[in-house]
């Protein structure tokens, strides 16, 4: 290494390591990355915490019925054991959707502090514009989250009876996406909805 590069980088290391005002530059760097990497956990730990369905249906407007409703589905019991929990439904699996889908979601936390669906009848009055905005999001994505099991390529059309074989092909021909057969899958359909 010349002399100049060497004294330069010299220099540079000894001012990263002099005082600011009051404190060394890379004391303020390393309280930085460690105040940094503590929240990055923070915010890991939350988002894994909000997204089960214990924590979606904490509270009491989730319990009933929309709980009570997917106990019933095969998206709760099946035989083959795999359970889909709210998040699979209704949250992006990773990445700036999902954080954009929790965001959201505290549109939810204002609505319980206000009591908008806090009665069994608030709640089916509300039906069927809180399942018009889910439809409206997984028709937009192409029913990503559905997608992230059920795909088109990956059925086997012979197990499945002739009418669910037809429609998937067709859908699958077509570009159609899971939402625009399976509306009411997990929870009951509005009556007025199409």
């Amino acid at each position: 290494m010349s002399g100049g590069v060497g004294a330069s980088i010299k220099k540079l290391w000894s001012w990263f390591w002099q005082p600011s005002a009051r404190y060394a530059l890379g004391f303020l760097l390393i309280v930085g990355v460690v105040v940094g990497g503590g929240g990055v956990i923070a915010f890991s730990m939350a988002i894994s915490h909000t997204n089960t369905t214990e924590f979606c249906t904490g509270c009491h407007e989730m319990a009933d019925p929309p709980l009570k409703e997917y106990q019933k589905t095969p998206h709760y019991s099946n035989r083959t054991g795999v359970r889909v929990t709210c998040p699979d439904c209704h949250v992006p699996h990773s990445g700036f959707p999902m954080l954009v889908a929790k965001l959201k979601a505290s549109n939810d936390v204002l609505h319980t502090i206000l009591g908008t669906i806090d009665t069994p009848e608030k709640f089916e009055a509300h039906r069927l514009e809180m399942a018009e905005g889910v439809w409206a999001k997984m028709k937009a994505t192409d029913s990503r989250e559905c997608r992230s099991c059920h795909k088109f390529e990956a059925m086997d059309y012979e197990l499945q009876d002739n009418r669910a074989a037809k429609k998937h092909q067709k859908a699958s021909a077509e570009n159609g996406t899971c939402i625009d057969c399976h509306k009411g899958i997990a929870h009951k359909r509005p009556s007025a909805a199409d």
